[in-house]
């Protein structure tokens, strides 16, 4: 018995450095029954000359020109003409692993619907990985060993956005690539939360993520930390706020005054706390900084926490356990 279709969607501008290792990657995948759509976003470069002598030799790759511009409507072209049961993403600067799509598909195939498949992560860059992207690396690897990525959400995307599949019907109840909302890779993952789709556990590199100085997410205004501060406040708002709470706000550093703002935008009442002396006291956007010590005298609260430093964060788990508060129903990380 066949196994089901799987569909790869890739938007691809000016990679023409990298397309061939990707694609490449694809054509050696143990697992046969796919299909590609690529779609060209207006590239200036070699790019679309490069995947159009592959279409040409493989049947399988289906090479478009965005009607549209920008990744979201290259996405949503790539999607309108695809015809799998089971669909999945990729970036044309990446490679897979030869077993990817045998990993992702075996496991949806034995989860079912309502579940995303997933797969550990190695970041590779010819000038070496900083240490940032390595602790992003570790960090979501160890989520989804476990597939408890959902748990940490609102700290940064959850799901790497060229590592999951999942059923059509699901990503068609969840609204596809439809909404234009960046950055789209984290409003998507959101988005498979609010549908309490689960993630299945994996323990296997299955992803090479390329890094590289001109990369889309790390120039992009559409991937600024800004926009991600917004798409945080708008799906806590919706999922995980919970109004008979009194909700408080961790921190008065830069990210701490964005969402500040916002909810004071949003008319949502909030109490301002903070441990840094020179702040206590003072006056921000009409909202006075409390001590962290007025943290004891406030009933039944809600935090959003935005401090960034790790040591902080760790001595707040260990207190916030200690108190007996729960992840996302009592507190939330932002940073």
């Amino acid at each position: 018995m066949q196994k089901p279709l799987v569909s790869i969607l890739i938007p691809f501008k000016n990679t023409e450095c990298f397309l061939v290792d990707c694609l490449e990657s694809i054509e050696q995948q143990t697992y046969n029954n796919w299909e590609l759509i690529i779609v060209d976003d207006s590239s200036t470069d070699g790019s679309y000359d490069i995947v159009r002598e592959f279409a040409k030799k493989n049947s399988r790759i289906r090479l478009l020109k965005n009607s549209g511009r920008g990744i979201i409507e290259a996405l949503q072209l790539a999607f309108r003409h695809s015809k799998g049961q089971f669909i999945t993403r990729m970036d044309s600067d990446d490679v897979m692993h030869p077993e990817k799509l045998e990993v992702l598909a075996n496991n949806l195939l034995e989860y079912g619907e309502g579940h995303v498949a997933l797969g550990l992560v190695n970041y590779f860059s010819e000038k070496g990985i900083k240490e940032g992207y390595k602790s992003y690396e570790v960090w979501l690897n160890n989520l989804t060993k476990k597939g408890h990525n959902y748990s940490e959400i609102y700290k940064e995307c959850v799901i790497p956005s060229p590592c999951w599949m999942v059923y059509r019907t699901d990503f068609i109840n969840c609204d596809a690539f439809n909404p234009n909302i960046y950055p789209e890779d984290y409003d998507l993952a959101f988005r498979f939360y609010k549908h309490n789709y689960k993630c299945i556990p994996c323990e296997k590199v299955i992803h090479h993520w390329r890094d590289y100085s001109y990369r889309t997410s790390r120039t992009h205004v559409h991937y600024a930390e800004n926009h991600f501060i917004g798409l945080k406040l708008r799906y806590f708002l919706e999922l995980d706020y919970i109004k008979n709470k009194n909700l408080i706000l961790w921190g008065a550093g830069s990210k701490g005054k964005k969402i500040a703002k916002t909810l004071i935008e949003k008319d949502v009442p909030f109490e301002w706390i903070c441990d840094n002396p020179n702040k206590i006291g003072r006056d921000i956007y009409g909202k006075i900084l409390k001590p962290f010590s007025d943290l004891t005298t406030i009933q039944n609260p809600q935090s959003i926490i935005s401090v960034a430093n790790k040591d902080a964060q760790n001595a707040i788990k260990n207190y916030m356990r200690k108190i007996k508060m729960q992840p996302l129903q009592d507190y939330i990380f932002f940073c």
